[in-house]
């Protein structure tokens, strides 16, 4: 029995996955090392006061997204590398809450060693190109 939430059973297997060699040599592994940081920080925005009801629920559908096992890009066929899509969802809803909170509550909020304002423009600038364009833009169609 595997006494590991989502969370730390996500860290695991991103970890394992870099260590191999279809991880070291992914062109996004940078983007999906930020995986478990992205989810945990969805999660403990849920629970700030200062976090809207518009964009709790966006946060509501982001995690339900990444704990799905269906979803564009499935993790159970692609492994981790299928968190691409996941993790452009992440920082497209973080941006909208970033937009509409003060930035301050998202950054306090932050596990990750990086600055997340930089992260979710960086994975932004990107996501097109993670995903694919047509599927990104059915993800963010899911999530106006």
């Amino acid at each position: 029995m595997n006494d590991l939430d989502f969370y730390q059973n996500l860290r695991v297997k991103i970890k394992d996955w870099l260590n191999s060699k279809n991880g070291s040599d992914n062109k996004w592994a940078d983007y999906i090392m930020l995986t478990p940081d992205l989810f945990h920080l969805l999660c403990k925005l849920t629970m700030e006061k200062e976090v809207n009801v518009a964009d709790k629920a966006k946060l509501a559908g982001a995690i339900a997204y990444f704990v799905s096992p269906i979803d564009i890009i499935p993790e159970a066929i692609l492994g981790p590398a299928g968190y691409v899509d996941d993790i452009a969802l992440a920082a497209y809803v973080l941006n909208s809450i970033i937009n509409n909170t003060d930035p301050e509550v998202v950054k306090r909020n932050w596990a990750g060693e990086k600055d997340i304002l930089e992260v979710v423009q960086s994975i932004l600038r990107v996501a097109d190109q993670m995903v694919g364009s047509g599927l990104w833009k059915k993800i963010q169609n899911k999530f106006k």
